[in-house]
């Protein structure tokens, strides 16, 4: 995949763990905080209901001493039985300590009473704050947890006259039920929604690298040799639908100047071509004038040599005629290529057929497959093949036996044919022109063979390159698809 070589910095994985940071965080958020308002709220409840309980109890025991002024030594007396009573309606243990925190009377066998006064810092509380206090514990015997509430007993001129002291066996689990349900449901919920957020995050962090990784392979195949350039087909209205359209003009722009360039370098190629043709044709077309005017001027009817001097300036003219239809033919071959017939070949066994119209023991073929398949016309090989051999003969080197290698190699979907020779090189000012239709080395020709081979290796969407050095010789290679 293209875009697997950025690891842990591609935008697929941020886009993909940022949207579920963004989804969990949201999860636990819409979690915690019902959780606490839940918790804190039945906390609350449990607290109203047990000061409700023991307001109850106050509210029964302040009737019961407000009917006269009382005193703490009293306070036995009065509430002897009536505690009992209280307890019971109550349903909650009652203790009546003095206002130094030790005991008076109870609802039960004073031998059961555990705590026989209370400790001094809770009755400075007590008689300070003036107000209930809480005291959480834990009770051994019944193994539960319990509340000590200690409270002012007031008489009917509220003067302080005794300390009451309730234990609330409260269970504040029946308080947390509701809480302990809803964490079990938003539990299973919240499992749901982060399989769900994977899930999500994975299919829109895919499909945005996908659609980008596609504009990005689509962008960088654009050269100015693609034939083609094919629009992207957007149809979503968001960002990348901006992108798609922006790539959609740019190509249109760079099809736009494609076209004016190859109509202005095929001009220009034309006009360089026509300068070439005319100083070719213009080559021959002077010793021919010469010629005639010589014979012209020394012409003799009654030379006895004058038979042969007709041959002798026929043959010139003949030859010269012949160099001006070569410089034709060549021109003509170049402007116009047969029209291609591709069918697939076995590549190894055409190149060695190739080969043989050069019957000496100077080149060798090698491969790296034994049958190399690739769809092409068999005439534009031969000339590719053809152009490239001829040319390597034609540097031979006067110190050393010529050898050329031509090397076919396969490489998953590319062919490579390198064309090797031993010869003089080429020297580093020509590299630039070496493939221009009108450039030549030699003494005679117009140049314009690897220009027919390059545009012939374009047509299949293939590339040429050469490689050389002086005195030790040149490798032109050609990559070319093999279109199966």
């Amino acid at each position: 995949m293209a875009i697997s070589k950025y690891k842990g910095y591609s935008l697929r994985n941020r886009v993909f763990f940022g949207f579920l940071l963004v989804c969990f965080l949201s999860v636990v958020a819409s979690s915690l905080v019902p959780y606490f308002v839940l918790r804190n709220n039945s906390l609350q409840q449990s607290k109203i209901d047990m000061q409700e309980k023991t307001s109850a109890v106050m509210r029964f025991l302040d009737y019961a001493v407000s009917r006269t002024i009382l005193e703490t030594k009293d306070l036995p007396q009065v509430l002897g039985n009536k505690i009992f009573e209280i307890a019971d309606i109550n349903q909650h243990d009652i203790v009546i300590y003095d206002l130094k925190g030790h005991y008076l009377l109870s609802n039960k066998d004073e031998g059961l009473i555990t705590q026989k006064s209370i400790p001094v810092d809770i009755v400075n509380r007590i008689l300070t704050t003036d107000a209930r206090v809480d005291i959480r514990g834990y009770d051994q015997a019944k193994d539960a947890v319990f509340t000590s509430s200690y409270m002012v007993l007031k008489n009917n001129v509220l003067e302080p006259i005794g300390i009451v002291y309730i234990p609330l066996y409260h269970n504040e689990s029946a308080y947390l039920e509701v809480l302990h349900k809803y964490v079990k449901y938003i539990l299973l919920v919240d499992f749901f929604l982060i399989i769900f957020s994977i899930w999500i995050s994975w299919v829109t962090s895919n499909s945005l690298a996908k659609n980008i990784t596609k504009f990005s392979d689509m962008i960088t195949r654009i050269t100015l040799f693609e034939n083609e350039m094919r629009p992207i087909r957007y149809y979503k209205n968001d960002e990348l639908n901006a992108l798609a359209r922006a790539y959609n003009r740019m190509i249109l722009q760079i099809q736009d100047q494609k076209e004016r360039l190859r109509f202005k370098a095929s001009e220009e190629a034309w006009r360089e071509m026509a300068k070439q043709v005319a100083h070719e044709v213009k080559n021959p077309l002077t010793p021919m004038k010469l010629t005639i005017q010589n014979f012209e001027r020394k012409f003799d009817p009654q030379d006895p040599n004058v038979t042969e001097r007709v041959k002798l300036m026929s043959k010139t003219m003949v030859d010269q005629i012949d160099l001006i239809a070569t410089v034709a033919s060549a021109f003509s071959e170049f402007a116009k290529l047969p029209e291609k017939n591709n069918e697939v070949i076995n590549l190894n066994a055409e190149v060695e057929d190739i080969l043989r119209v050069f019957s000496d023991d100077s080149v060798f073929v090698h491969s790296n497959k034994n049958n190399i398949m690739i769809n092409m016309d068999k005439i534009y090989l031969s000339r590719i093949i053809t152009n490239l051999v001829t040319n390597a003969k034609q540097a031979q080197s006067d110190d050393r036996k010529l050898i050329i290698n031509v090397d076919i190699e396969q490489h998953q979907r590319r062919v490579m044919i390198s064309v090797q020779d031993n010869g003089v090189g080429i020297p580093d000012n020509m590299y630039e022109r070496i493939f221009e239709p009108n450039f030549t080395s030699k003494n005679s020709g117009m140049g314009l063979g690897l220009s027919m081979v390059r545009k012939m290796v374009e047509d299949y969407k293939g590339e040429i390159s050469v490689k050389s050095e002086i005195g030790k010789g040149s490798t032109f290679t050609i990559t070319l698809p093999t279109n199966l």
